[in-house]
């Protein structure tokens, strides 16, 4: 081999041993030297960096804040009335190399997994500490700050931040969705028949004082009436008794054809009466009987 030749080979090899001790940062993650499995630096700084080559290698975790989903599960509140709970976590690394000791080489991964059963445990210990009505009502902001807290402190082991928690969902069960249903019914219908007996009571209420006030308008009317009448029938007999001491003849005359008039009104056209009557008298003559004339007005 010529020198040109041993020199190109030794150019070559030394680019590759600079290329291999290279490595760049990203703004976006920390990185971590390794030599045989121990970490021996941390570079958290964006831009180039460098290792030994062939014995040393390089990890990188993102330093964003990223999402976790957990897996839905069931909690039993104080009234033990079961509920279907779904969450959310917002996390981050906040020490990379305790993070590296606490899931290996399992990384984000793993991480994920161990950070999954410490928001469920906190889930069912927080949820079952209080009724299902809190958890379903705004109290809700308040126990996901318990849980939220409870998670920092138990993930601070794992060299992760949580940064905050959140309910996404909150249900019955399948199971127990039918026999919930017919519950809210029944009581739905209990409200409504109590709102439909106090509805007939204040009706009850209302025709009593309407019939009361009925009857009491109709007992004055009547009153009223039987005195107008009475008032009434007072002053036409003294009209009558008037007429009767002015013209005993022509008030004679007056109450014969008021008489005649009521006799002989509708059906009532026939009369048996012996000829020698006196009702028939004005027929007979244009004079007023004597009897008549002298008798006194009723």
């Amino acid at each position: 081999m010529t020198r040109i030749g041993i020199l190109l080979v030794v150019l070559f090899g030394a680019l590759i041993v600079a290329l291999s001790s290279v490595f760049i940062v990203d703004e976006r993650e920390k990185a971590l030297i390794l030599q045989f499995g121990q970490i021996r630096d941390v570079k958290e700084d964006p831009g180039l960096a460098f290792k030994v080559p062939f014995v040393q290698n390089v990890v990188t975790y993102d330093d964003r804040i990223q999402s976790l989903d957990t897996q839905q599960q069931e909690v039993t509140p104080l009234d033990d009335r079961r509920l279907v709970v779904d969450a959310f976590a917002r996390w981050r690394i906040s020490d990379v190399i305790q993070f590296r000791q606490a899931v290996g080489a399992g990384g984000i991964a793993q991480a994920e997994q161990r950070l999954d059963g410490i928001l469920r445990a906190q889930l069912r210990e927080v949820l079952g500490s209080v009724p299902s009505n809190s958890i379903l009502s705004a109290d809700r902001v308040a126990l996901m700050n318990r849980i939220r807290d409870a998670a920092v402190i138990r993930a601070r082991a794992l060299g992760i931040d949580v940064v905050d928690v959140r309910i996404k969902r909150t249900e019955l069960p399948t199971q127990n969705l039918a026999a919930t249903f017919q519950r809210m019914e029944a009581e739905r219908a209990r409200e409504a028949a109590d709102e439909r007996a106090r509805g007939q009571e204040a009706a009850q209420r209302v025709r009593a004082q309407a019939d009361r006030t009925a009857v009491e308008l109709v007992s004055e009317a009547q009153r009223d009436s039987d005195i107008i009448r009475g008032e009434a029938d007072g002053a036409r007999n003294a009209i009558f008794a008037e007429a009767f001491g002015r013209d005993p003849e022509f008030f004679a005359f007056y109450r014969s054809l008021s008489a005649y008039e009521n006799a002989l009104s509708g059906e009532n056209s026939t009369l048996v009466i012996t000829p020698d009557s006196e009702f028939f008298d004005y027929l007979k003559s244009d004079k007023a009987p004597s009897s008549a004339a002298a008798a006194p007005a009723e």
